[in-house]
């Protein structure tokens, strides 16, 4: 695992002590880690949800389309 070092203004570094003790981290690094996790996470999602508007639309999906997958698996399962 690679070192990384940080600094941070008095006020902050107060924030993650406080986060670290409620929260039940056993270190700082542990905090920041799950922290640098959940953005990651976040710009992932979003660069699917762009991927997902910028496509072109879909047919729409309703009770119609439902009714027909499981007319499908029914047919497939008989067999």
């Amino acid at each position: 695992m690679s070192t990384m070092n940080i600094s941070l203004p008095d006020s902050l570094k107060s924030f993650v002590d406080e986060q670290v003790t409620q929260r039940g981290y056993g270190t700082s690094s542990e905090y920041v880690r799950e922290l640098i996790r959940k953005d990651a996470d976040r710009q992932r999602l979003r660069g699917l949800l762009l991927d997902g508007a910028a496509s072109s639309p879909a047919t729409p999906v309703d009770a119609g389309y439902f009714a027909a997958m499981r007319e499908r698996v029914q047919q497939r399962t008989q067999k």
